[in-house]
């Protein structure tokens, strides 16, 4: 086998795949690399591969030996190893019978006209204001703040301290940096469900927020209640932010993508599905390590191993998806694996959906002439963040 490449690959346009990794999914499935901090793993780009081990109990996110494992990078959060070898599958699934009801179709469908009046506030003001302007400050980045602020119950004033607080923890390069931001959003967490215990805040119907009925619930304590509803509070808006920023891009920069939409808005369904899928584009992976050995595609994987399955290049699967790399509204309908697959599928993809939904559909009727206020080039991404996305999105009309 050859020297292992390492991550990230160099990648010439935030539209266009990394060349290496396109070279190396069509030599197979599975390849042994690097990490970005120079650790060894193997890298999982087939969707057939990837949509098994996402829900395949012989990997998992913790380790026996945390201290000598690989990492993928300097997060505190997602970097290395998570939880305990010996419980995790029991912990993982008390986790998720706590948080289900949370994001149950009925608050989802509850939440949607809440989702809508943000929205319409937010592009009024957008339209009000003028061109030019930048999407992602007007609308990217202040939208999923305030509906996950509303689910949760966190307040709104407080998003500037979470904001920075998440993306320091965030953080993939400086460990320091990581560890103190995830400090201080949990510190943060704790002193909410405190303030939620005292309050008792959970209405006779139980229709209170997340962080309100996680602190009403038995057998979960204030520490247990903070992490959760801080995790939550990062998953909950930093990925959306952006899927947004992204999708309005991949849009707007794809030739007749956006006169599609604006010609028949019950296409956004099918926008939606491809904003989640195309971007992507591939070249890191969700962590998990191999709980024994295991074969992969004919590769022998050991215990303790790291596993990165790469859900981009999966999307990319050139024997699942005709032309991956083209972003098409008319693409016939496979299923992604953004949202994972199986018992790990993200408990939040049902929110996520709704907002993506409703951005798109009410962008495209209040601002149908929207275009792109500069050339594809000169956008900057953030750098050294596990979520990406742009800094910015100019754009006039």
């Amino acid at each position: 086998m050859s020297t292992p490449v390492q991550l990230p690959f160099r990648q010439d346009s935030p539209m266009r795949p990394a060349p290496l990794l396109r070279q190396l999914q069509a030599q197979g499935p599975i390849h042994a690399i690097r990490t970005a901090v120079g650790h060894p793993a193997w890298l999982v780009t087939g969707y057939a591969q990837v949509r098994a081990l996402l829900d395949d109990d012989r990997l998992g996110r913790a380790h026996r030996d945390p201290e000598h494992a690989s990492r993928t990078g300097e997060s505190a959060m997602f970097g290395g190893p998570l939880g305990d070898f010996d419980t995790e599958r029991a912990d993982h699934r008390r986790l998720r019978a706590l948080l289900q009801p949370q994001f149950s179709p009925k608050r989802m469908r509850a939440l949607r006209g809440r989702v809508e009046t943000l929205t319409a506030a937010l592009l009024e003001e957008l339209a009000a204001a003028g061109p030019p302007a930048d999407l992602h400050a007007a609308l990217a980045l202040p939208l999923p703040i305030a509906v996950i602020c509303e689910l949760l119950g966190v307040p709104y004033e407080d998003r500037a301290r979470f904001r920075a607080w998440t993306q320091a923890a965030g953080d993939v390069t400086d460990r320091a940096r990581s560890e103190q931001g995830l400090a201080e959003l949990f510190t943060y967490g704790r002193q909410l469900v405190a303030r939620k215990r005292a309050e008792g805040a959970v209405d006779a119907d139980g229709e209170a927020d997340v962080i309100s009925r996680l602190a009403a619930t038995d057998g979960v304590g204030d520490d247990e209640a903070a992490a959760m509803g801080m995790f939550l509070l990062f998953a909950g808006h930093e990925t959306t932010v952006t899927a947004i920023g992204l999708g309005a891009l991949w849009l707007l920069a794809t030739p007749g993508q956006w006169q599609a939409l604006k010609a028949d808005p019950s296409r956004v369904d099918a926008a939606v599905e491809e904003i989640l899928r195309a971007p992507g584009l591939g070249g890191g992976g969700i962590p998990r390590y191999a709980r024994t050995d295991l074969e992969i595609a004919g590769v022998r994987v050991r215990a303790g191993d790291l596993v990165l399955l790469d859900t981009g290049a999966a999307n990319h699967d050139t024997g699942v998806f005709d032309d991956p790399d083209r972003f098409d509204l008319d693409r016939p309908a496979v299923p992604h694996l953004t949202f994972g697959y199986g018992a790990r599928y993200c408990i939040g993809a049902p929110l996520a959906r709704i907002e993506l939904q409703v951005v798109f559909s009410q962008l495209a009727a209040r601002l149908p002439a929207l275009k792109l206020g500069c050339a594809v080039e000169e956008l900057t991404f953030t750098a050294n963040t596990l979520t990406g996305g742009l800094t910015a999105l100019p754009v006039t009309w």
